[in-house]
């Protein structure tokens, strides 16, 4: 969705000033201030209020943020010294502003920025004044820890967005009706296709036959796609010992999303976050010579990871993560060509899917990150050049590569227009380095291979979510659970039905038989409910002239032999439409 070229996030920054304007001429006292930051599609302020909010509360509050935006009221920032500052917090018995600035390394300028009745400790990056914040929505009410830690208080967290024209507004908020009724949550349930057991935990996926399906068809198709590239299937351990993960660096960086530690004979296991230490590990079972690279190692592996619960949404974000995963290891002089192969094989994933619109972001040095400054420059450079030589346009995200290399991130827009980060490919001259991997040379020489992670569509479990809503539900013929399902108006129909039902089946069809006793409306009905490309409706004419009625997804129908209505399902399923 396009909007005016107006700074958004300085404009949603100042919404969120605005917002804790409103609050606080309408509650008060009764309100304590945390943060307000803007976010990809709007802003929030946390809060605590001795009265909680409540969902009432928000025409009211936002009716106030409308006056204000229509004063017309200046932005504007003034530098402040720290005993001041606490000194102006302390008096309004604001801790949560305190405990910000405590945080502040001293010798940090600091800055407070007043818009209307209301000021603020805040960084900067606003516009001017309030009318330029043009017209704003508050949405939701939500819980939030103090700084995401469960052991703090729990603060009200107020969403809104912000747009500068009411017409830009008006279409995100029908995008995001669109968003509701496309939730894979509530299309998973009515489709039958996964669940989350409580009574098993949160953020574990239990995937029913019909989600299996889809899942299963999913990784055929990239197993296909691996074998044409040269990829070598592997397995490894769920679990192994932590000290494999102080050598990758991953218990140094990650240790509070990892599960464990385990005791085994007294030696410390962990549950892998990730597969590349055991693709390592396989990579360093024996010498390699450099007639063997490059070796790609791939698989289907699943790890685990601590997230947080109230972070955890769906398929979106979960705590057992299936990774389409590979790993490559390659001579310097290959890498090049590996990343263009592996960045080419990315998008022919993606645009089976269709994916076709997206973009490229080259994501650099993150704070976390391991090894030396030079490591990441070249490997940093490495993704450019290969960027540049195939022609492919990115962006940089700065401070967004994982903490043992730079990545290049996929990311694509959905049918409503929603942005989606899935596929990920990384250069990585950090592990073989943590790990002392090697290759004998053509000079007989030993020397450090370089290492590619990549994952074409993510995790299959937010790959799935995508999808979900990104057909809302209605996957192509190729990839549904039920390609067609036969209808019989009446029970003489189902010896007929049914062998019309093998004859597909033995042909790979996915099909299924409805032998319920409902009317055929009620039967039509249920099959469109569920979304099924195809209703095979077999009367006393079909039979007799052995014959169906075709009818599809979108309303067609069409009489033709089951030998015909074979052929032309099997051309799509081989086309992928």
């Amino acid at each position: 969705m396009s909007t005016t070229t107006t700074d958004l996030p300085s404009l949603r920054h100042t919404a969120a000033h605005l917002l804790a304007h409103a609050v606080v001429d309408l509650f008060g006292d009764d309100v304590q201030l945390a943060i307000g930051p803007a976010i990809d599609n709007g802003f929030y302020y946390d809060f605590l209020k001795t009265t909680p909010f409540v969902p009432e509360d928000l025409p009211r509050i936002e009716a106030r943020m409308r006056e204000l935006v229509a004063q017309d009221l200046a932005m504007t920032g003034a530098p402040i010294e720290r005993a001041a500052a606490e000194a102006y917090y302390t008096k309004r018995h604001q801790p949560f502003k305190l405990d910000i600035l405590h945080g502040i390394p001293e010798g940090e300028p600091l800055t407070m920025y007043t818009i209307g009745g209301f000021t603020d400790l805040c960084r900067g990056g606003h516009v001017e004044s309030s009318k330029r914040v043009g017209a704003v929505k508050l949405l939701t009410i939500a819980g939030a820890y103090w700084r995401g830690d469960e052991h703090n208080p729990m603060l009200q967290r107020i969403y809104g967005t912000a747009f500068p024209a009411q017409a830009e507004l008006d279409a995100y908020l029908e995008q995001l009706k669109e968003a509701e009724r496309r939730d894979h949550r509530k299309i998973g349930k009515e489709l039958d296709l996964f669940s989350i057991e409580e009574e098993a935990g949160p953020g574990l996926i239990f995937w029913h036959p019909k989600g299996g399906r889809v899942r299963e068809v999913i990784e055929d198709f990239i197993r296909g796609e691996l074998r044409r590239r040269g990829y070598e299937p592997v397995h490894t351990p769920h679990v192994v010992r932590e000290d494999v993960f102080k050598t990758s660096g991953h218990l140094q960086t990650f240790a509070e999303n990892m599960f464990g530690p385990l005791e085994l004979d007294k030696e410390r296991y962990r549950i892998k976050p990730m597969n590349c230490p055991g693709h390592i590990l396989i990579y360093k079972s024996r010498p390699r010579s450099y007639r063997e690279l490059p070796l790609r190692l791939a698989e289907f592996g699943t790890v685990y990871r601590n997230e947080r619960s109230g972070t955890l949404h769906g398929l979106l974000r979960v705590r057992m993560i299936t990774m389409d995963d590979a790993h490559l290891f390659c001579t310097p002089e290959q890498l090049q060509p590996e990343f263009e192969n592996t960045v080419d094989a990315a998008l022919t994933v993606l645009r089976a899917f269709k994916f076709d619109d997206y973009k490229m972001f080259v994501s650099t040095k993150p704070p976390n990150a391991l090894g030396d400054d030079a490591l990441w420059e070249r490997a940093t450079n490495a993704i450019k050049a290969a960027c540049d030589h195939a022609g492919l346009a990115y962006e940089i995200d700065e401070g967004g590569g994982a903490f043992y290399g730079p990545k290049l991130d996929i990311k694509v827009r959905d049918a409503i227009g929603r942005e989606w980060q899935l596929s990920t490919v990384q250069v990585d001259f950090n592990l073989p380095e943590r790990f002392q991997l090697s290759y004998v040379g053509p000079d007989g020489q030993e020397h450090r291979p370089v290492m590619i992670h990549r994952a074409l569509c993510g995790s299959l479990e937010r790959f799935m979510g995508v999808l979900i809503e990104h057909y809302a539900g209605a996957f192509p013929t190729w990839l549904a659970p039920v390609q067609a399902v036969v209808l019989p108006i009446t029970d003489g129909q189902f010896e007929y039905a049914r062998s019309i039902a093998a004859q597909l089946a033995d042909s790979g069809v996915r099909v299924e038989i409805d032998e319920s006793n409902e009317r055929l409306q009620k039967k039509i009905r249920n099959q469109q409910m569920l979304k099924v490309p195809y209703m095979l409706v077999v009367g006393k004419s079909e039979a007799a002239d052995k014959t169906v009625n075709v009818r599809s997804r979108s309303g067609e129908q069409q009489t033709m032999s089951p030998e015909q209505f074979l052929a032309s399902v099997q051309n799509e399923i081989a086309a992928r439409i």
